[in-house]
């Protein structure tokens, strides 16, 4: 018998050339102790893998109910996924995220429900592939994202938890805005509306690794410095180069 998705939450991750990755995320899925999570409709939005990756999501087939479609950069393989989802909430999060604590997906969805939030987001950690440059930007993020629920929710791509009403009326992420489109979204949601769960999801240190730590540290600096700034988010950072 198929099993029907259940109407509470969608989960979409988008992917390209994660087959390294993606397997311990949705493993960690599949050990969440939140009861829905076997009918919790998984959409991938994979922007061509060639690397094996859809191999690696298609062995989860008989645990969770994942679905390869379409991807693209992070805001058009997010949105694509939005577009399908016909449940209450929606949960964004990148390929190379670990949610070890098996009570995360669960509280997350309680404290949303709870407190009646449009958006919620985690702490973040880095997991045993960082060293203290890692694991200290990652801190200066989690203060960023706390400090952040009393003037501009800043929430990062890496996990985002929207009630989808919300997330629809706000016409999903901005698909011209090619840096902190993620900032560039959380930050049209009021702070008494915004949530910050205070438990951690595990990161890789992948980011720094390509960019470097200074240019990373930069980015986020003037990001925040130009926050109330729209046009800044629609120039070109040659983050993605």
């Amino acid at each position: 018998m198929v099993k029907k998705p259940n109407d509470e939450l969608t989960i979409v991750i988008p992917a390209k050339n994660e087959a390294k990755y993606i397997g311990t995320l949705l493993e960690s899925l599949k050990k969440q102790d939140y009861p829905l999570i076997g009918t919790t409709k998984i959409f991938i939005a994979d922007a061509g893998s060639t690397d094996g990756t859809q191999d690696v999501i298609k062995s989860f087939a008989g645990d969770l109910m994942v679905e390869i479609i379409s991807g693209g950069f992070p805001s058009k393989a997010r949105n694509n996924g939005a577009k399908k989802a016909k449940s209450k909430y929606i949960l964004f999060v990148d390929a190379d995220m670990e949610m070890r604590n098996p009570t995360l997906l669960r509280n997350a969805l309680s404290l949303i429900k709870r407190k009646h939030y449009h958006l919620v987001t985690t702490l973040i950690k880095c997991n045993e592939t960082g060293g203290f440059a890692d694991q200290f930007l990652y801190f200066l993020n989690n203060v960023a994202e706390v400090g952040s629920k009393f003037f501009s929710p800043m929430a990062t791509g890496m996990i985002m938890l929207f009630e989808k009403q919300w997330f629809d009326k706000l016409g999903g992420f901005n698909e011209k805005v090619n840096y902190a489109e993620d900032y560039y979204l959380s930050k049209q949601t009021e702070p008494r509306r915004f949530g910050v769960l205070l438990k951690y999801i595990l990161a890789t240190n992948r980011r720094f690794q390509k960019t470097g730590h200074w240019r990373i540290l930069q980015l986020f600096l003037d990001t925040m410095l130009h926050s109330r700034r729209p046009e800044w988010f629609f120039k070109d950072k040659h983050y993605w180069d």
